[in-house]
């Protein structure tokens, strides 16, 4: 009889924990994202628990917040894949994660410290914000050094005749697969919508923040207003686009022997010593240098 009522409690414990549990997820509203781009994949894989961390914590986030993480989010190019709100989500969780991981790999051993989890959850929590900040970086880098190539070939269609809106598209259409691309795809379609050309070209360049492509749409913009020919404005800010990526080549050129040196000095000088000194210390060995 014992062992059935503990049976029946257990039983009702995990009914009411399910309950609780499903009642939490149906709470959540549906996000209408037909026109949002898919996640990250860290992201898609826990998406579920993603909007149920999100819809419980966003009352909680300041404006200041939202408008800092969306200016994140739209110069790592996520701003139609992440809301400040998942992004936090996301962070909360990965910290979780963390903890939770580190915990249960070392359980057999007896666990970790409270003051550890929390150094864990913590470095957990900050880690996404360094994902961000390299996937910036990274989308930076790919999209300077596809930009001589697009300028290049929206010079030879507006010198071939057409306007610019349609060397935009033939250079969108023509080009590989490259953030540069995703950004002019997002410039045509602000064209489409009708937005005008040159407001289009400003929003890009406030959403990416990089001085080429500042210098690019002011240019732009110049040559718009005093109607001066397109072609050899396009033509000079492919050359200086072009010679400011060899530039950056040469600069990372000459700062490699100088971050060549801490791994130099920790790794391989202690290593080649040691192989070196080891002949040297049997030798004294065998010749009694010291006893």
């Amino acid at each position: 009889m014992l062992l059935i009522i503990s049976l029946a409690s257990v039983a009702g414990c995990v009914a009411l924990v399910f309950y609780g549990v499903r009642r939490a997820f149906v709470e959540v509203p549906d996000e209408d994202r037909a026109f949002m781009d898919s996640p990250p994949q860290a992201f898609k894989a826990t998406w579920p628990l993603i909007q149920l961390i999100s819809f419980r914590l966003a009352p909680f986030l300041s404006v200041s917040y939202r408008h800092r993480m969306q200016l994140a989010l739209r110069h790592a190019g996520l701003d139609y894949a992440l809301s400040p709100e998942n992004f936090f989500a996301g962070k909360v969780l990965a910290g979780i994660f963390t903890a939770g991981l580190i915990e249960l790999m070392l359980l057999p051993r007896g666990g970790v410290s409270w003051l550890t989890l929390l150094f864990l959850g913590a470095f957990g929590f900050i880690f996404p914000d360094l994902w961000l900040r390299d996937q910036r970086l990274s989308r930076q880098q790919k999209m300077l050094k596809a930009l001589p190539f697009y300028l290049d070939v929206i010079t030879l269609c507006v010198e071939s005749g057409l306007n610019l809106t349609s060397a935009l598209q033939q250079a969108v259409a023509k080009a590989p697969a490259n953030p540069l691309k995703s950004e002019l795809q997002r410039v045509m379609r602000d064209i489409r919508t009708g937005r005008p050309r040159i407001e289009a070209f400003r929003a890009m360049a406030e959403r990416l923040q990089m001085s080429a492509i500042s210098n690019l749409v002011s240019a732009l913009v110049t040559a718009d207003r005093q109607g001066a020919a397109l072609g050899p404005i396009l033509r000079a800010q492919a050359e200086q686009r072009r010679n400011e990526r060899f530039m950056r080549a040469e600069k990372l050129a000459m700062e490699a022997p100088v971050k060549m040196l801490f791994p130099l000095i920790a790794f391989i000088f202690p290593c080649t010593f040691a192989v070196i000194g080891f002949p040297i210390v049997v030798k004294f060995l065998d010749e009694g240098f010291f006893r």
